[in-house]
C-alpha cells in the first residue's frame, strides 16, 4: 500500500491528492503533524533519498527560523529541525515501499506509480 504524508491543506498536496484520484491510485493519507509520525519516520526518509533534499528550504516555516537554527545545518541538525518543525519536511512524501517520492511532479509519479 502506498503511503503519503504530508499536510493536509497545502496546496501541493492538494494538487497530489486529485493527480493520485485521477489516476486511480489507491494511498494512505498520514497527516505527520496530526500522527506525530514525522520523528519516527525521518531517519528512514533521510536515509533513502537524503536529508538535504527532505529539508525544505523554500517554505514559510525556513523563513521563520532564527538564523542560529539555520546556521550550519548538517544531517543531526536537519533531522532535528524537522522533528521540532514538521512544516520544514519537503511535502509530500510517498512511499511506495521500494522508493520514495518527494515533492510532486505529475511525471515522476507516472513513472514510479505505473
Amino acid at each position: 500500500m502506498i503511503k503519503l504524508y504530508g499536510i493536509k491543506n497545502c496546496d501541493t498536496m492538494k494538487k497530489t491528492f486529485a493527480w493520485l484520484e485521477a489516476n486511480g491510485v489507491t494511498y494512505e493519507f498520514i497527516d505527520y503533524k496530526k500522527a506525530g509520525v514525522a520523528e519516527t519516520n525521518l531517519p528512514d526518509w533521510s536515509a533513502r533519498a537524503g536529508w538535504e533534499k527532505l529539508l525544505n528550504t523554500r517554505g514559510l516555516m525556513w523563513r521563520k527560523l532564527s538564523d542560529e537554527e539555520k546556521l550550519a545545518v548538517d544531517a543531526e541538525k536537519a533531522l532535528k529541525l524537522m522533528a521540532q518543525y514538521p512544516s520544514l519536511i519537503k511535502r509530500p512524501v510517498l512511499d511506495s515501499g521500494s522508493e520514495i517520492l518527494l515533492g510532486f511532479s505529475p511525471e515522476s509519479y507516472a513513472k514510479a506509480l505505473k
